[in-house]
């Protein structure tokens, strides 16, 4: 009975040195991971955040616009944080730069679509 509690305590007891090893072989795979995270996922949105606040920032008076909401118009004024749309003959709406999902070219389908 004391041999088998003896061979348990010294297999639980941690071996000199083991835990400077044990730390080092945790943290390479876990900067490998955020590392595949950070090119899978973070930096791609970010490009993709930035796409679109360029797209947004250079909206014209004029331009065809589509909002989250599918609404369709056209910029009819420009302000510092919103932008005054006309979306029908005497119907103008005022709607929040962050809003904007696409602008619009005339070969868009949609542009075709919401004019016949």
């Amino acid at each position: 009975m004391m041999d088998g509690m003896a061979i348990l305590a010294a297999a639980a007891a941690p071996a000199p040195g083991g835990l400077v090893g044990g730390l080092g072989g945790m943290l390479v795979p876990m900067v490998l991971i955020f590392a595949i995270f950070y090119f899978m996922l973070i930096r791609p949105q970010q490009r993709k955040d930035k796409e679109r606040r360029d797209l947004v920032d250079n909206v014209k008076t004029g331009a065809k616009v589509m909002f989250s909401g599918g609404i369709l118009g056209t910029v009819s004024n420009v302000k510092e944080h919103t932008f005054i749309i006309k979306i029908a003959d005497n119907v103008r709406i005022e709607v929040s730069r962050g809003a904007v999902t696409k602008v619009l070219e005339k070969g868009d389908k949609a542009v075709e679509e919401a004019a016949a």
